[in-house]
Parts: C-alpha cells; structure tokens; sequence
C-alpha cells in the first residue's frame, strides 16, 4: 500500500493556493490483523510512524516549508528522486537537504537525479559551506540508463518482508525529463497453525522460527520444514510519476500492471494549440490534459491522477465560468477519458493499494478501488 501526498501541484511558478512540484510516496505495511474488522486503507494510520519509510518525487522551491503542514518527517525520507534540472522541480533540494541535517538526520540518503543535480549541490556546498553529516548515496539517472542490459531499475530494502523498486523511462521534453515507476513488494508470511496443532504440534518458539522460513527440529527430533507450515502470501503496489512531457506513449511499457499513473497536464487542449501556433519556434513540451487522457484511456490503466497545472487556471470548477479553472482541465481529459480521474490539490492525499480484489476491469467500473481520496494532508 503507498500513500501519496502531493506538496506541489503548479506548473512553473507558485500560485496562493499551489506551490510548485513535490510528490511524497509512503510505503505502508499494514499487514496483519486489523482492528474492529478494519479494511487495510481504513487502518492506514495505524501503522508506527518510524515504519513509514517515504519517497519524495521532484522538490520544488519551498517544499521543505510545505512538509511542515503535513506529518511527514524527514528522518523517514528513504530517497529523492529528481525527474529534470527545470527550477521547479529542484529548486528546493538544497534548503531540505540543509533541513534534514540541522534536524539530525545521520541515516544516508539515496538520491536519484540527473547529472546535473550533482554540479548544482557541489557548487552550492562550496559556496554556502552547506554541510550534511550524512552520506548522500547520488545515482545519476544518466548511467543508469546506459549500462548495458540494465532494468533501469533501483531497490530499496526496507525489511526482510518488504523492498521498493525504483525503475526509470526516458521522457519527451525540452531538457531530459524522466518517470519513476515506485513498485513495492510485500511478503506476508502467515503460519498455519491450525496444521501445526492438528499435528501434535504446540505452541512454543518454534512456530516463530517457522513462520521466519526456518526449518526446525522437535524435542522429539521430527523435523519440520517451513514450507510445509508457512504460507507466503506477496503483495504488490505500483505507480508511475512522470515529469514534464509532451508524448504520453513514451509510458507504455511502463504503464504495464501499473495501479496509478500521476502525469502533468499544464494546460486544455486548446490552449496548448494555440501556444505552438502562436510561437512556433518555441515548443514547450507539455502535455494537455486530453493528450494525456486519450493516450491513458487504451493504456488498460484505470485510475489516473492530472498535476502541474499552469497558472492561469483558478482551483475552483465551474465549467460556465469564464475565468480558466480546474473544470476546463477535467472536461478536457473526461471528454476522452472514462476511467478513475482526479485532479490534484496541494494537500491531497490518496491510498493506492494493488492487493484491492477487483470485481471487475472495466474502465470507470466502481469495483475498481485501488486508489481512493482520503482528505487533506494538511496537520494545521
């Protein structure tokens, strides 16, 4: 289960009511009993804040002071991943790197970004005296992508039971822009101790070393092999965040099992048209809404969440309204799209979990609850 929490959710510059682009993915393992006959989403906080490792997508200037409103904490923070050296993207690395540290952060931190970021921090750490008293793991995306028979694919472990896979797809942009597929796996090991006890069998250490995968022997010398008592149910959630883009397609191997896909949609359709007419010597590669939507409508994913909205749309939707908001972005993107479709608010938070059974495929259908809205993140 991964829970989003967009900190940022403007194109280009900040508005009053959006900052500019930051995404925090936390991997939740509710696994286990759940309270009161709980649904897994319904129990999400309960799970022990200091087991709630996070990623954080693009950190765009002020992005630290935004994760002050929420319960996110930088100690937590598993990786940064940065999708392109544009501003408002990664702007804010600098002042949330120097954050976590006066914070006391010590635990190294994985740090997955162009080139480029590199120069930016050494360059900024010579000139500020900026100094982190804790490794910064740099993977540059660029030598990911050209070694020879690579996945693109990154995994943080964050237990025995449970690891993140970070792989990446080259985009469409004016700069190198790329998406991060967040893929996490959950082992589940569950005893069975109904066989266990059917077999003479009672409760004593040895179950824990079982249900650990360890096979055993009895006082009475029996032997007992894990397999044979352990049932090892796998768990698997997936997103795709891409950053700044003008051609979807470039997601389609990436949208493969994916549970979500989160895309920029700057502008409507027609706005976008009338941008490249208006100057067509300078593209700036984005998508509209409708772009993105007619192409995630034949991907077979079904819940798709638009962000990076340019400034001159309102946050209200009021599609008679003359003044540009959030409806014209929605109708654009529902005009070819019937799937799951959200837009993006500085705050919102959503639950994605792939372990949800589906009682149907269908495009729109109402058994598909993977993703569901859960509120504001906001703490204040």
């Amino acid at each position: 289960m991964l829970r989003l929490t967009f900190l940022g959710t403007s194109a280009g510059v900040p508005t009053k009511q959006r900052n500019v682009t930051a995404l925090a993915i936390e991997c939740l393992n509710t696994h286990g009993a759940q309270p009161n006959g709980q649904s897994r989403a319904a129990n999400h906080n309960n799970q022990n804040k200091k087991s709630r490792p996070w990623v954080l997508i693009d950190c765009g200037e002020g992005t630290q002071q935004q994760l002050l409103h929420t319960k996110l904490s930088l100690h937590q923070l598993a990786a940064i991943c940065i999708t392109h050296v544009h501003g408002d993207h990664c702007y804010g690395l600098p002042g949330l790197l120097a954050s976590a540290a006066m914070s006391g952060r010590r635990e190294p931190l994985t740090l997955i970004a162009p080139k480029a970021i590199a120069i930016l921090l050494e360059a900024i750490t010579l000139t500020t005296e900026l100094y982190l008293p804790f490794a910064l793991n740099f993977v540059a995306i660029e030598e990911v992508l050209s070694e020879q028979g690579n996945t693109n694919k990154m995994n943080i472990r964050l237990s025995d039971q449970h690891q993140l896979d970070i792989d990446i797809t080259l985009l469409s942009h004016r700069v190198a822009s790329h998406a991060f597929g967040i893929t996490q796996t959950i082992h589940h090991r569950t005893l069975d101790t109904d066989k266990l006890l059917a077999q003479g069998i009672p409760a004593s250490a040895l179950w824990g070393k079982l249900q650990q995968g360890e096979d055993v022997i009895t006082e009475e010398g029996q032997q007992l092999c894990a397999v044979d008592y352990v049932n090892d149910d796998l768990s698997r959630t997936r997103v795709v965040v891409a950053g700044d883009n003008d051609t979807p397609a470039c997601l389609t191997a990436a949208l493969v099992d994916t549970d979500l896909l989160v895309h920029e949609a700057t502008y409507t359709h027609e706005v976008l048209t009338k941008i490249q007419a208006k100057n067509p010597e300078f593209d700036p590669m984005h998508s509209s809404a409708q772009l993105v939507a007619d192409f995630v409508e034949n991907s077979g994913v079904n819940n798709l969440i638009l962000t990076h909205f340019s400034a001159r749309y309102q946050g209200f939707d009021n599609p008679n309204s003359k003044t540009p908001n959030m409806a014209y972005i929605r109708l654009d993107a529902e005009s070819v799209y019937k799937g799951n479709l959200w837009l993006a608010a500085d705050f919102d938070q959503y639950i994605v979990d792939g372990a949800v059974d589906l009682a149907g495929n269908q495009k729109g259908s109402q058994e598909d609850k993977r993703v569901q809205y859960i509120g504001s993140a906001r703490s204040d």
